[in-house]
């Protein structure tokens, strides 16, 4: 999940938001039932943070959880992935 976030940092590019939260909880899962387990710790607790304080409000906040959800049960973060999001990420 830290590469993850890691890389949305560097990236700094629009619209990858939920490319970036499905492929750090994808990647989490792929560790095993731990991994998965702390990636849904970390991500209810970033999303209650942002919901709550940094007001970005409730829908994105919905879109974030879908999308950390998709990650974590196996699916694949290029499903959010953002057109022109360079190869590197």
């Amino acid at each position: 999940m830290w590469r993850a976030y890691s890389d949305m940092r560097e990236a700094n590019y629009k619209n990858s938001d939920k490319y970036f939260h499905a492929r750090g909880n994808y990647d989490a899962a792929q560790r095993g039932p731990g991994g998965k387990w702390a990636a849904e710790v970390i991500s209810d607790a970033r999303e209650g943070w942002q919901g709550g304080i940094s007001g970005r409000g409730a829908e994105d906040t919905r879109q974030d959880q879908e999308a950390n959800a998709y990650g974590r049960s196996g699916g694949d973060p290029n499903r959010y992935r953002p057109q022109g999001l360079p190869s590197k990420y």
